[in-house]
């Protein structure tokens, strides 16, 4: 346990990479104007503060108490260097009462940070599939568990738990199981004025996936099912380094007609884009969670996934699957799942009853509780109202759900 030194509400800073808009900042987002709205004694407890290392696109600008290292990533070994002193000087100032890390490089870069700069309590969160994290980057984290750096490790999914269980006890015993809330994207408009907002096509078979375009999300695979079936269109709303490839991939297969790539945009508006949608693809190849396919299925948006251990565990009601799931990389097995949606209307409609209910099981109030639960038990301000450290995900599942 952990005390506060500073009087007021507890400071909370939250530390990622990139300001881009991606499942990780979402969450971020979601925790951070939950815990913001919390109240104890008609006052309010937490103030939020957010840190990103670098402002990658202009998404979080006008948030608030926000904070940027750098306009872009440091470039070579000197540039590295200013980052990190800077970084430290910078957390130094904000002076947090917790510091929540997320991404892989937020934690091994941003808790030393924090250690350096004497925050009190350090919270790293583990939203990060494995095979997006580096040898080195791994070996940092799990150095740095050992050492202590942690005060608590979070995990989105019992999927997660168990990539760390091979892990030494010492850094076992810092893991929680908080599983992700999620905002309702759901909307009350037409289909074909859905799709009128963001200038896509009207009276065909519209497919479509929200996602950071990086080639572990395989959205090559939906643009080849597009290329096997001549009326299918596909609309991919996001960005990110993999958009050149994708476009190129789309004109070789002679579908860059039928590809729409909408870009970026605020989550206020991807309840649109789902609403304008016949089916979701989610053929992502790395995930924790899948934050977007279960957006796409509570909003009412049948949904095909790749078929990962963790799509099955999350998109899950009451043990039954509410997506369908297909090889991504086998374009005849992706493209016959997704002929399913179309043909089988009573089984999509069974799809799409058991998805509109994952908002019960992954609620944002919940999250925000465990979150909460765990700042106060960590600094000694109240008892934990959430899950604490527990050996068996499913007891930290619980008690996050409270």
């Amino acid at each position: 346990m952990k005390k506060k030194t500073r009087r007021g509400p507890v400071r909370l800073l939250f530390i990622q990479t990139q300001a881009e808009l991606a499942g990780a900042q979402e969450i971020s987002r979601l925790l951070g104007e939950g815990l913001s709205c919390q109240e104890r004694g008609g006052e309010p407890e937490f103030e939020v503060h957010h840190l990103f290392f670098y402002r990658k696109t202009a998404a979080f600008d006008r948030w608030k108490n926000v904070h940027f290292c750098l306009e872009d990533s440091p470039k070579g070994p000197l540039s590295f260097i200013r980052f990190l002193s800077k970084l430290v000087r910078m957390v130094r100032r904000i002076q947090p009462d917790v510091l929540l890390t997320f991404q892989h490089y937020g934690n091994i870069f941003g808790a030393p940070a924090g250690r350096l700069a004497g925050v009190p309590v350090i919270i790293a969160n583990h939203v990060s599939a494995p095979a997006t994290i580096s040898p080195a980057a791994r070996s940092i984290d799990k150095v740095l568990g050992l050492l202590g750096v942690y005060d608590i490790i979070t995990v989105n999914s019992n999927e997660t738990w168990r990539n760390y269980q091979s892990y030494p006890a010492r850094y076992r015993r810092h893991l929680v199981h908080v599983p992700h809330g999620f905002e309702d994207k759901s909307v009350e408009i037409g289909r074909q004025e859905a799709r009128a907002v963001f200038g896509l096509p009207t009276g065909v078979a519209l497919i479509g996936s929200v996602a950071r375009l990086h080639p572990l999300k395989q959205l090559d695979a939906a643009i080849a099912v597009v290329a096997r079936r001549h009326a299918l269109h596909l609309a991919i709303a996001g960005q990110g380094p993999d958009e050149e490839r994708l476009r190129a991939t789309a004109q070789q297969l002679g579908v860059e007609k039928r590809v729409h790539f909408v870009g970026d945009m605020p989550p206020q508006k991807v309840g649109l884009f789902l609403a304008g949608l016949n089916a979701f693809v989610f053929p992502s190849t790395a995930e924790t969670f899948g934050l977007a396919a279960v957006e796409a299925a509570q909003a009412g948006v049948p949904v095909v996934a790749n078929d990962l251990p963790v799509l099955r565990e999350v998109l899950t009601v009451d043990g039954e699957p509410c997506a369908l799931f297909a090889n991504a990389a086998d374009v005849d097995d992706f493209a016959a799942k997704v002929d399913t949606i179309f043909r089988d209307h009573r089984q999509t409609a069974h799809l799409v009853a058991l998805g509109r209910r994952l908002a019960s099981r992954y609620s944002v109030g919940g999250m925000v509780e465990a979150y909460a639960g765990l700042i106060r038990q960590s600094l000694g301000t109240g008892a934990s109202q959430s899950a604490g450290p527990s050996p068996k995900p499913s007891a930290a599942l619980r008690s996050s759900q409270r």
